[in-house]
């Protein structure tokens, strides 16, 4: 947050103690100011009306922006906000926002006050400390005004491929990762703040591959205050704002009666990340507390890791209690808005590792909260195992792979990877595989053909990792392997973790295979890192090759059905050794003969 804002503006509130009791009433945050009886056909046309206004923000972010990383990675938030920041419906691209626009605006609330922002105005800031991310992600809000009065604003936050800063390397502070916004307006009462502009543009490396992107979010932010206006005008502003309160109350009704159906008690859980980029070889704590009570929950993350020298801090750790809360409550489908939070508390002191003070750098801000959800979901396991998923990848397994192409001699760059890992398995199912982490969601990796057409590279191979998912009676997800050639001289880094903490089982499964970094020369031979973090340079014919971990296994593996280990030897998903050692199951003759036959 800025620094010089009160903590009651942020939304990261510390709780001093759990709420108590099933029977125990909350009121939410706001209410509406004159509260009316609503029809129950208006409120469904509203909540539709809001959910489809955030997914057409997406649509148009995606169709315009200019970098793989928004419209095939989808590293963006969309999302529509009441006039005090609470959120009304978001687009994610990224489950982890879920929480960081909402600040965001807030913020910007504390700062101007309704009565300095204007109809026209567009605020802006990508500060760290008030998104709990890096200062890749711009956020633009525009306020939407009905009657002369602020009754919404409609905000669209995009990582920006490059935003200034040590561009390989690693950054110790928060002046080396790139230019810091503050809390501006881009827009003046719908004039152009050029200046401001002009400020931006000149400090990226790809000015014009970073407007194209900043149209793209204020053609979003646009289309969501288009919505906003016309279904004030259909329903009328005091109908909108009855049927809010009527979604925010079923949301938190729905998500109190899974919270009461958990047993009561005080769960705890700790991982490890290894290591924070600086002080190698020195693992980070990772120590979460839930408590459930009645009707409501607390998740206490005051015995997290300090903030660290290296660039995984970042202040999200409200998003992680709010991820875990809505996977656990909610149903996959169920809009996101503020009254489905209102049953959770989140205990998250200053200066932990997710939440982090100036002038902690945040450069990979988004790899710890992924192994704290994983944490949240290891601690509640004794309680509800059946709701619970085993450890997963927990990393992007990305590499930062940049230079200067042979083809127009200007630099490019390229987030390498995002090839997805192996899920937990859980009660009942095997973990998926092969798919983005946590923290990601939805996002998609680089398809190999765009890949090839934009960047000097191959793509030698991209596949399933063998025996990566953890053994279980029911099986981890796979990871999967890929190998890209430089066709010039590249520069390549990774800030990969989870290589020495795999990902573990639960309820008697067994741990997965970790994330693993290598290279491969010219002549074939591979060398593989013991650590996640490498910082080098490849030359033309030499590749880089990522491995993601699997997924953690679920239960006893010897239970696991016995045609359900040739299933996975036929596909390929596990070796005869591991079917032996892990499953003890070695095929018969007529098994191996469907088994190298590949029959259905």
């Amino acid at each position: 947050m800025p620094r010089n804002a009160s903590p009651a503006n942020t939304g990261r509130t510390v709780m001093k103690k759990a709420a108590a009791g099933k029977a125990s009433a909350r009121k939410p945050a706001t209410k509406p100011a004159r509260r009316i009886k609503v029809d129950p056909v208006a409120v469904e046309l509203v909540r539709n009306s809001l959910t489809a206004a955030t997914e057409e923000m997406k649509s148009v972010l995606m169709r315009t922006s200019y970098n793989m990383i928004i419209y095939e990675a989808l590293d963006f938030t969309v999302g529509l906000f009441d006039r005090d920041g609470q959120t009304l419906s978001i687009g994610l691209g990224l489950p982890m926002f879920i929480r960081g626009m909402s600040d965001v605006v807030k913020a910007k609330i504390a700062h101007w006050g309704h009565r300095n922002i204007h109809p026209g105005d567009i605020l802006l800031t990508n500060d760290s400390y008030t998104t709990g991310a890096h200062l890749n992600h711009l956020t633009f809000s525009i306020p939407v005004f009905h009657k002369g009065q602020i009754v919404a604003f409609s905000t669209c936050m995009a990582h920006w491929q490059d935003i200034g800063g040590i561009l390989n390397g690693l950054t110790t502070d928060i002046w080396s990762e790139g230019l810091q916004i503050p809390l501006v307006k881009y827009h003046v009462r719908g004039k152009l703040n050029q200046e401001m502009r002009d400020l931006i543009l000149m400090n990226v490396r790809r000015p014009d591959r970073a407007a194209g992107d900043l149209e793209a979010q204020l053609s979003a932010c646009r289309v969501g205050v288009k919505h906003m206006e016309e279904l004030l005008a259909r329903h009328g502003a005091d109908t909108v704002q009855a049927s809010i309160a009527a979604i925010m109350d079923h949301s938190e009704a729905e998500a109190r009666a899974m919270v009461r159906a958990m047993p009561d008690g005080v769960y705890e859980a700790e991982s490890w990340m290894d290591d924070d980029a600086i002080d190698i070889d020195q693992p980070v704590p990772i120590r979460v507390k839930v408590s459930v009570r009645g009707d409501a929950m607390t998740v206490d993350l005051s015995g997290m890791s300090p903030q660290v020298k290296g660039f995984f801090n970042s202040g999200a750790g409200v998003a992680c209690a709010q991820v875990a809360f809505k996977c656990l409550t909610l149903p996959r489908d169920h809009p996101i808005n503020d009254g489905g939070f209102r049953p959770l508390k989140v205990i998250v002191p200053p200066g932990t590792v997710v939440s982090a003070r100036h002038p902690a750098p945040m450069r990979v801000w988004m790899t710890y909260p992924m192994t704290v959800v994983d944490t949240i979901f290891k601690a509640l396991a004794p309680a509800i195992p059946e709701r619970v998923i085993a450890g997963h990848h927990a990393d992007l397994v990305i590499a930062n792979v940049n230079g200067i192409h042979p083809k127009d001699g200007r630099l490019w760059i390229y987030l390498g990877g995002l090839i997805g890992g192996g899920w937990g398995a859980k009660h009942g199912e095997d973990g998926v595989n092969v798919t983005v982490c946590m923290n990601d969601g939805d996002t998609h990796n680089g398809p190999s053909e765009q890949v090839e057409n934009k960047f000097p590279l191959l793509v030698r191979h991209y596949r399933l990792r063998q025996d990566s998912g953890g053994a279980g009676q029911f099986r981890g997800g796979l990871g999967a392997e890929c190998e890209v050639v430089s066709l010039a001289r590249v520069n390549y880094q990774t800030r990969v973790d989870r290589v020495k903490h795999p990902p573990w089982g639960l309820s008697g499964g067994k741990s997965a295979l970790g994330n693993l970094i290598g290279m491969r020369k010219k002549d074939g031979s591979e060398t593989l890192f013991g650590t996640g973090k490498v910082n080098m340079r490849l030359e033309a014919g030499e590749a880089y090759t990522l491995r993601s971990g699997g997924g953690g296994g679920f239960g006893n593996p010897k239970k696991r059905a016995r045609a359900a280990v040739l299933r996975d030897l036929r596909l390929g998903y596990i070796s005869e050794a591991a079917a032996r050692r892990d499953y003890g199951v070695v095929p018969t003759a007529k098994e191996r003969a469907l088994i190298d036959g590949g029959a259905a």
